[in-house]
């Protein structure tokens, strides 16, 4: 299966992409990935990206859908793949639909990932990360440590990223719905949009989705 991920920041993508991989047997493609592995390859393409991020700018979009098309062209993702991250805008939507003709190939599916906003506000405010590892991950209500500021692996001290603020996250969602969101519209229009609840457990959720995908693709 061919499929795009959408969902505002907090709704779980980066958790489910992984696990939805996994069962389609088909490659996770995240744009974090893609500006990981091209800047520390050195590539053309990641040499492009460092320029304007070291400059404090938004990596264009034509750089951006090349590392994209790059990623798609390998084997391991001949017969489908899961894009997390990608697109991010209409015109990048309707870039991946040219690149995807161009192969004769379609997408079968974009899974929206649905999450009230107040949900997602306490989701990412609610992190608190050890200053020692920051693999060592808690949250003051879903997974609180045994004491208050202080890692339960290692004793490190536990503190809220500046990116995780309220107020932060509520500008991350107005940019969401202004940029993101729109996609959600334009892959709607071509049939393609399958929603869903990203409340509850992982796996729940993971099984919510698996199915959600099955009856499109049957359809």
């Amino acid at each position: 299966m061919r499929i795009v991920l959408v969902g505002p920041p907090g709704a779980g993508k980066g958790t489910q992409a992984a696990f939805l991989a996994k069962n389609l047997s088909i490659p996770h493609i995240s744009t974090g990935d893609l500006f990981r592995a091209n800047i520390s390859q050195g590539t053309d393409l990641g040499k492009q990206a460092r320029s304007y991020m070291d400059a404090g700018q938004l990596v264009p979009d034509e750089v951006t859908n090349a590392m994209a098309e790059d990623r798609m062209s390998q084997a391991d993702a001949e017969h489908g793949f899961l894009l997390d991250g990608f697109p991010r805008n209409v015109g990048q939507a309707v870039t991946l639909d040219e690149m995807l003709r161009t192969k004769g190939v379609v997408l079968d599916a974009v899974l929206d990932l649905e999450v009230p906003e107040d949900e997602v506000v306490k989701r990412i405010a609610g992190r608190r990360i050890c200053r020692n590892d920051s693999a060592h991950v808690f949250h003051v209500t879903y997974n609180p440590p045994k004491a208050e500021g202080v890692c339960d692996a290692c004793g490190g001290e536990l503190y809220q990223r500046d990116d995780d603020t309220e107020e932060t996250v509520r500008t991350r969602l107005e940019v969401y719905h202004t940029q993101t969101e729109p996609i959600i519209d334009y892959y709607r229009s071509q049939g393609l949009v399958v929603t869903i609840s990203a409340l509850g457990k992982v796996t729940e959720v993971t099984e919510r989705a698996m199915e959600a995908l099955k009856k499109s693709d049957e359809g």
